[in-house]
């Protein structure tokens, strides 16, 4: 656990989804399935809080986002959400709207690898949740959408315009976000979107299999690869190759190092410690 922590208490239990952990591995369960798991003013509230507390303590190695039911997430809240901002302020709803980012910003810079394990529907904010992970494990039933501008908003919501064109190229991200239509499992596989396609019924299984494969290693090392390759984005490549040294310098001072060089001349597998 960081020792830099303050007067706020740990949280005792999430009322809007549920969490469990499991030797390192976290699992995320947005558990509406009655509602496709559609998301709430709360929902957003409790990941962005949970990621906070998650990367504060240490907790996890790795964490599985995952959907109960028929599908991953069909996005906002259509009464609850869409129905509600109707009766918003400006100052409310940029509240809101910042509070979403923060969702996807928790999820880009945790220092842990996410995977998303996706089945039905990743709609709206779910196609982004699944956008912002590092993982995407889905099986044959998933299908993305980027509803946005089918509501008359703009289809660069909650970072989507910044990351999509960095996964799939900016014309994929183009027609996507523009017009808001459904792309099944082999198509987003075929264009880079999702990093591993199941079996059908197999993406929950396939999703934990991989977390606890990344729980298993060089924790340190996964957390930094995960800060350089947001950090570097929008980097020159001279700033991009000074920062990929200082990282490395500092790597190479920890444990995990030296241990895989002991394993290696032991002939034994590492024992990583995650410093």
């Amino acid at each position: 656990m960081s020792p830099f922590t303050g007067s706020a208490p740990r949280a005792g239990a999430w009322r809007h989804l549920r969490f469990d952990v499991e030797d390192g591995v976290g699992t995320v369960t947005l558990a509406r399935p009655e509602r496709l798991n559609a998301l709430t003013f709360g929902a957003y509230a409790d990941l962005r809080d949970l990621l906070a507390e998650l990367a504060r303590e240490r907790a996890v190695r790795s964490l599985v986002l995952a959907g109960e039911g028929r599908g991953f997430c069909s996005g906002g809240d259509v009464e609850e959400i869409i129905g509600a901002t109707l009766g918003l302020d400006t100052a409310e709803l940029l509240d809101f709207n910042r509070m979403t980012g923060q969702v996807v910003r928790a999820l880009r810079e945790c220092p842990f690898p996410v995977v998303a394990a996706l089945h039905g529907a990743a709609a709206g904010a779910g196609a982004v949740l699944a956008l912002a992970s590092d993982f995407r494990v889905a099986d044959p039933t998933a299908r993305f959408a980027f509803l946005f501008t089918r509501v008359g908003l703009s289809g660069g919501d909650m970072g989507a315009a910044y990351l999509l064109p960095r996964i799939v190229g900016l014309g994929h991200a183009t027609r996507l976000l523009m017009l808001g239509g459904q792309v099944a499992a082999a198509e987003a596989e075929r264009i880079g979107l999702i990093s591993e396609l199941t079996e059908e019924g197999g993406a929950d299984a396939a999703a934990a299999r991989l977390a606890r494969r990344l729980a298993d290693g060089p924790a340190l090392a996964h957390a930094q690869t995960k800060a350089l390759l947001t950090a570097e984005l929008d980097m020159p490549l001279g700033a991009a190759v000074e920062l990929d040294a200082a990282t490395q310098a500092l790597l190479m001072t920890g444990a995990d190092y030296a241990e895989f060089h002991a394993a290696f001349t032991e002939k034994r597998a590492p024992r990583w410690r995650g410093n």
